[in-house]
């Protein structure tokens, strides 16, 4: 396997990073000689490291190309851009050079990061604000479901009006900076800490969602982030330590980068995304946030990025090196800029135009969302120990969090129609479990339910039920509904009975209720920021399930879980029913019982694979990067082949696999077409003469097939489908036996209205240039194939209903595509 290989990113850093930071050394790009010397100066020769002697980096760089000059940002893209460029750039020709670097960095304020300002030209401070479910740390907010429930609704119009609520809230608040949607990490890890905050674990999925929320926020007025670009894929050893030594290494290879990582962020930038926020941890061997082949190759110069680039909280690993290779904005202070990044500029380690495209970019994105508009709200973001009258944003989100809740909650298991209870039915429930009850205190950290970084490090579980990860994507609801108080509203309505135990972990052998309907029992599995997951099970959850499946012939669980959650007790015959809950925000409880009782039929899908034991996932399992290693790495040999695509070239059958989901009803199928639209010859290249615009070459977007079908509802109640279309790239020569690409790969869903017995909706999926490329590693281009595309429509990635096919025929005497 092939690594992008190259370069001389990040040789002038001080790559001790931020917590040891010396007087900034201000160096020359004059040549490799003199790059050389000025490292080894700086004590990175192969016997000077600090804390380990006799160990180089040296022999590390070179493995990601160098990619400079940083692209200058023109507004080029359309003419939203292009306006907002006309008034950044006329603000900043009457900007000195040290006002242009006051906008390029952070400085103490009110919120989690704030820039500079510029009074005498009228540029006030900005505003950035976490999280990605919620304007976290304040009050009358909204806590949103997490990223990955979101994504197990397979609903695009959810998705745009998720975002687009979110976004009202920041603006609401005064913040012009929401920090997110987020699609690093993926989710490659099958125990990633923060993959919970992503959208699935399938690069399409991602991007779908990805692009949408951005769209809704940003259509609010407020920049959004997309976030973490890229390969952020675990947290052990993400940063750089001063005990432990550099950040692990995600070694990739540039097909997977492209087709996996990059791939989700290009559906953000199509949707005018204003900023991007780099990561922490290294790219072949180069920090993410100084990395050029990340941020002057692929995303400014392939993707055309008008907007500008800010680094994760204390992200920045150098000063002359990150400004140059295409970072725009360090937070949440000056890093290794401020009074360094002037004199670099002055010396000419960086030049104006940089600094000047530096500003300009950041003033853009605020003029693309048009927040130099006078209505724009005042900041109204406060501490909690400081008294200030009530700045109320909720409006009426309750609601769609309600109902995205619903519709993200997945069932996987339902024995003989255990549910949904009926109006009058079941009289007599027992409850049972810790994720059943609100926590009985979840404030230690103010800003994060649950818990910060300084209290639930290595948490399994969250003592109370779970619905929001921890972290800086946590969220700060305003109330939250239980399972156990939304159970008892609809019980106590009906004349029924309820008996509980939360606590003890074999209740019902103590205490067995022999007339009681049901046994619900109430699991979660957390995770969080700054750790990744212990395991994929818990030993007392799993004890407590089985220990109540022996007494009771009717036992449903409900899993609350920050991602993939092993069941090892899914098969006992007493196990009726099992939910994945997921982390549905505030109105989990009234979520919960919409599709207990059957008021909604359950469409949720799952966004990852689950599998039959925590092995199955090879080395995908657990984190990389040994503690002794000073220089660790993480080399992603699978190359594509992540979850469904793994389990399907190894063959190996998982629990419950991605895209699946039971309903209460059941559909058919048929009617299936496949054709191409074009009805001109395209090249296997998009058009080089067609100048790139944000998103990349605008020819990727260009719809080329359209596949469609027919879904009926063949069973008794009402319900909605999730229909999936996946699609077989064909091999780069016919006759090779094995394919270099996935047996299939997501690209479309449909998640239809909810339909009547008996009733059909036609679906369509619009197959895109970029949908049927592959990232060609010759020419740096993505490139249609010759050949046959399989196609397949579905209820998941395995079962799949229809089938057929799309062929584009060899040419032997040009490179033209008879479409």
């Amino acid at each position: 396997m092939q690594f992008f290989v190259n370069g001389l990113n990040g040789l002038l850093s001080r790559e001790q990073g931020p917590r040891s930071m010396a007087k900034q050394a201000v160096l020359s790009m004059k040549g490799a000689v003199s790059i050389l010397s000025a490292a080894t100066s700086l004590g990175f020769g192969a016997s000077s490291l600090p804390g380990q002697d006799g160990v180089s980096e040296l022999p590390f760089y070179g493995r990601s190309p160098a990619i400079y000059p940083s692209p200058i940002g023109n507004g080029s893209t359309d003419t939203g851009w292009s306006t907002a460029y006309k008034h950044a750039s006329s603000l900043v020709s009457q900007m000195s050079i040290d006002e242009m670097a006051n906008l390029t960095r952070g400085w103490p304020g009110p919120c989690a990061g704030n820039t500079g300002e510029i009074p005498r030209l009228g540029i006030p401070a900005m505003c950035f604000a976490d999280s990605p479910t919620s304007v976290r740390g304040q009050e009358f907010v909204s806590a949103f479901p997490a990223g990955i429930h979101l994504a197990a609704t397979f609903d695009h119009d959810l998705m745009y009006r998720y975002g687009e609520a979110l976004g009202s809230e920041f603006r609401g608040k005064g913040v012009n900076v929401a920090l997110g949607p987020v699609a690093g990490p993926l989710g490659r890890i099958a125990k990633g800490g923060r993959n919970w905050e992503g959208l699935s674990n399938d690069p399409y999925l991602a991007g779908v969602g990805l692009g949408a929320i951005t769209k809704g926020i940003q259509d609010t007025g407020v920049i959004a982030t997309p976030k973490h670009f890229v390969l952020n894929e675990q947290e052990f050893r993400r940063r750089w330590d001063a005990e432990l030594g550099h950040a692990i290494s995600s070694n990739v290879d540039d097909r997977a980068l492209h087709e996996l990582y990059v791939f989700p962020f290009m559906e953000a930038l199509h949707k005018g995304a204003c900023s991007v926020m780099c990561s922490y941890q290294r790219a072949n061997h180069s920090y993410a946030c100084q990395n050029s082949k990340l941020l002057n190759g692929i995303l400014k110069t392939e993707l055309g990025f008008e907007g500008f680039v800010v680094s994760d909280w204390d992200g920045q690993m150098s000063g002359v090196a990150s400004a140059n290779a295409g970072l725009d904005l360090t937070m949440p202070n000056a890093g290794f800029w401020g009074p360094e990044l002037i004199t670099a500029v002055h010396n000419g380690s960086v030049s104006h135009s940089r600094l000047a495209d530096m500003a300009t970019r950041i003033l853009a994105a605020r003029f693309y969302v048009h927040q130099d508009d006078p209505s724009y709200p005042p900041l109204s973001i406060y501490p909690s120990t400081h008294i200030h009258a009530p700045v109320n944003v909720q409006s009426n989100h309750a609601k769609l969090i309600h109902e995205i809740g619903a519709a993200g909650t997945v069932l996987v298991k339902n024995t003989n129609h255990t549910l949904p209870f009926n109006s009058s039915s079941p009289q007599f429930l027992t409850i049972y479990g810790y994720d059943a009850i609100l926590s009985p205190s979840p404030w230690v950290d103010p800003a994060r339910y649950g818990g910060g970084y300084d209290v639930n490090h290595n948490w399994n579980t969250l003592n109370g039920t779970l619905i929001t990860g921890g972290g800086s994507g946590g969220s700060t609801p305003p109330y939250v509904i239980s399972p156990f108080q939304a159970i008892q509203e609809r019980v106590s309505s009906n004349g029924g009975i309820l008996r509980w135990d939360f606590y003890d972990p074999d209740p019902a052998r103590k205490t067995p209720y022999l007339n009681a309907d049901a046994c619900l029992v109430f699991i979660n599995a957390y995770s969080s920021e700054s750790f990744d997951r212990p395991s994929l099970t818990d030993r007392f959850s799993d004890e407590l399930v089985t220990n109540i499946a022996s007494v009771c012939e009717n036992t449903i669980v409900v899993v609350h879980s920050a991602g993939i959650r092993v069941v090892p007790w899914v098969e006992h015959p007493n196990v009726t029913a099992v939910l994945f809950a997921g982390l549905p925000g505030q109105e989990s409880g009234h979520a919960l019982t919409s599709i207990l009782y059957g008021d909604v039929s359950p469409s949720g899908r799952l966004p990852y694979t689950v599998a039959k034991k925590e092995e199955d996932y090879g080395h995908m399992l657990n984190s990389s990067g040994g503690v002794e290693d000073h220089f660790p790495e993480d080399n992603f040999t699978e190359g594509l082949y992540i979850d469904y695509r793994a389990f399907d070239k190894a063959g190996l059958e998982p629990q419950f696999e991605f895209g699946f989901g039971l309903s209460y009803t059941s559909f058919g199928y048929d009617s299936f077409s496949a054709k191409w639209v074009h009805t001109k010859d395209a090249d296997e290249f998009p058009d080089s003469k067609i100048a790139i615009v944000q998103g990349g070459h605008p020819q990727l977007w260009d719809t080329l097939a359209v596949v469609k079908c027919t879904v009926r509802n063949t069973g008794d109640v009402e319900g909605a489908e999730v229909a999936q279309l996946y699609v077989g790239i064909p091999s780069e020569k016919e006759e090779e036996e094995e394919s270099d690409t996935p047996i299939r790969q997501l690209r479309g869903f449909y998640r239809t209205k909810p339909l009547s017995p008996g009733e059909e909706v036609k679906v369509e999926f619009k197959l895109t240039r970029r949908d049927l490329s592959v990232w060609d590693v010759v020419s740096q281009q993505w490139k249609l194939r010759r050949g046959k595309y399989k196609l397949w429509v579905g209820a998941s990635s395995r079962d799949l209903r229809l089938s057929g096919s799309l062929v584009i025929p060899s040419k032997d005497s040009n490179r033209k595509i008879d479409l």
